[in-house]
């Protein structure tokens, strides 16, 4: 659905991504499949494809800022918001970084 919403249906980058990340079954219980996205991360080339897809749709949008959600949001938001030109700003919950 992403792909065909975002006129990415078709798009190689897409297969590659995807057979980047490492599907789990059943973890961490019966029926769940979880998407492992370290192996993404060990893969430049597909890494630099989902930068590149978020890039892409953001970079004439004005955007002065990419805040980025713990964990994924960390790894995902920097490279975004140094290639659009826009700061990056981490948020965690209460508590976890100093004000």
């Amino acid at each position: 659905m992403f792909a065909v919403e975002n006129g990415l249906q078709g798009d190689p980058r897409l297969q590659a991504i995807s057979d980047a990340i490492r599907v789990i079954p059943h973890f961490p219980k019966t029926g769940i499949m979880f998407q492992d996205i370290t192996t993404l991360l060990l893969d430049p080339v597909a890494f630099k494809h989902v930068i590149d897809i978020f890039v892409d749709r953001y970079k004439h949008m004005n955007i002065s800022l990419v805040a980025g959600v713990e964990a994924r949001g960390f790894i995902f938001g920097p490279p975004i918001a140094l290639a659009i030109g826009a700061k990056f700003v981490p948020l965690r919950k209460p508590g976890k970084l100093p004000e």
